[in-house]
């Protein structure tokens, strides 16, 4: 039934962009079924009589989706740029001062590492000490040592974490979707805030370690004082 559904939106597609003129390039597009099955049906979705390729993963702005619901794609698809992109300043910055060196790897390098981690922040040790080991191979280079006064990239995208989730709660527009699905727990303790959101049982690590589920342990944590002030702005949530 929905696979019907969405066959008939697809073919008010291809009408809306014959009566608009538009060309359509269907090859471009990619069919994914996102599931954990072992069995699977082909797709057989198709736009303007050409049939969609069926494929495991694909881009969406900028971040890799696979049809297991694993990140490991992404990852090293951010790693494979970010080394890319570090090689430049590392060459051309040679004999830069430390201060050029540090500016330069959070200007050029380390947005890469950030964009869009709140939604695929890796949980495996593996891609967490691979990703740490672009910060320390900077922090060597600019001011030869393995541990600078840096906050970590784990703390980094906890941050965000908290920042999107406190974005979903105080119902902002794009975060809405998820907004709608948070719930207040059955019972509060004296040491819970009001804010407190009711923790997912999840048995398989998709769902475990998913956005949501981790990032409401860290949001029921925060101290009550700084969430008192709701609606309040993200940054507050650094000194939390």
């Amino acid at each position: 039934m929905e696979t019907e559904i969405l066959q008939k939106d697809l073919a008010r597609i291809g009408e809306w962009a014959v009566v608009n003129a538009m060309r359509k390039n269907p090859t471009k597009s990619k069919a994914v079924r996102f599931t954990r099955a072992r069995s699977k049906d082909p797709l057989n979705y198709s736009l303007m009589d050409t049939l969609i390729p069926e494929a495991s993963s694909c881009k969406y702005l900028g971040v890799i989706l696979r049809s297991d619901l694993s990140w490991v794609d992404q990852v090293n698809y951010t790693l494979k740029r970010v080394w890319k992109a570090l090689h430049f300043p590392m060459r051309i910055l040679k004999k830069g001062n430390s201060n050029t060196k540090s500016l330069a790897y959070m200007s050029l390098v380390r947005p890469i590492l950030e964009y869009g981690a709140a939604c695929w922040d890796p949980y495996r040790e593996g891609q967490i000490s691979a990703i740490d080991r672009v910060q320390k191979r900077v922090a060597k280079f600019a001011y030869h040592t393995n541990r600078p006064n840096w906050v970590t990239l784990a703390s980094r995208r906890k941050l965000s974490h908290v920042c999107a989730l406190f974005k979903a709660y105080s119902g902002e527009r794009v975060w809405k979707a998820i907004g709608d699905r948070i719930q207040q727990p059955h019972y509060l303790s004296r040491v819970d805030h009001k804010w407190k959101i009711r923790s997912r049982r999840q048995k398989r690590h998709i769902g475990k370690y998913s956005f949501v589920n981790r990032t409401i342990h860290h949001w029921n944590q925060l101290p009550a004082e700084v969430l008192g002030t709701l609606p309040c702005k993200p940054v507050t949530f650094k000194n939390g």
